[in-house]
């Protein structure tokens, strides 16, 4: 796979961590919410680990 693709990823990986942040910082986080943000950044990094 190309860097192009690892950096495509890479972008989403962070942009999630941005999305988890911003619900742990709200008053009220939604659990269910950051656990499956979570899920999806695990996915992307394992992905991202292949490369």
């Amino acid at each position: 796979m190309d860097s192009s693709h690892v950096s495509a990823l890479q972008l989403k990986h962070a942009g999630i961590e941005r999305q988890i942040h911003e619900e742990l910082s709200r008053p009220m986080p939604d659990a269910v919410v950051v656990q499956a943000l979570k899920k999806r950044k695990l996915a992307l990094k394992e992905e991202i680990g292949r490369f």
